[in-house]
């Protein structure tokens, strides 16, 4: 049996700093420390020349279970759906109404950081309600 291996998910992005943020309010990971001298990652991304602006940017899971965030600049746009999506657990093990009422809070939570709700699917007799959405970028993720 092969090793277990950490994992890191990486995402093509047009503002790396900015979609990191999002994802640490979303998903309640953190970003590294801010160099010294600086108060914020924008700041000190501010403070270098266009040419040294990082083309990269990670978050990670403060408790180090989860894999690590990577958001890289591309210079296309997300043009199709994606082919991998993070689904944020908001309801898991919950059910019926007390899920879906929790999934609508998360959604809205997330709606004022600027995610984008795009359908409810709800209930039925075999999977419980899930809420698609779009993150600042228009990358798709799950709450279940």
């Amino acid at each position: 049996m092969p090793a277990l291996r950490q994992l890191q998910i990486t995402i093509d992005c047009a503002e790396p700093a900015r979609l990191a943020a999002f994802w640490c309010e979303a998903a309640g990971y953190v970003l590294p420390p801010v160099p010294e001298g600086f108060a914020s990652w924008e700041e000190y991304h501010h403070s270098l020349p266009a040419e040294e602006q990082p083309s990269y940017f990670a978050c990670g899971d403060p408790t180090g279970v989860g894999p690590r965030l990577l958001f890289q600049r591309v210079p296309e746009g997300k043009t199709v759906k994606n082919r991998v999506h993070i689904d944020v657990r908001a309801g898991q093990g919950l059910v019926g109404d007390e899920r879906l009422a929790t999934l609508r809070a998360e959604q809205a939570r997330l709606e004022a950081l600027g995610a984008v709700h795009l359908y409810t699917q709800l209930a039925d007799d075999e999977n419980e309600s899930c809420v698609t959405m779009q993150d600042i970028e228009g990358n798709e993720f799950c709450l279940d």
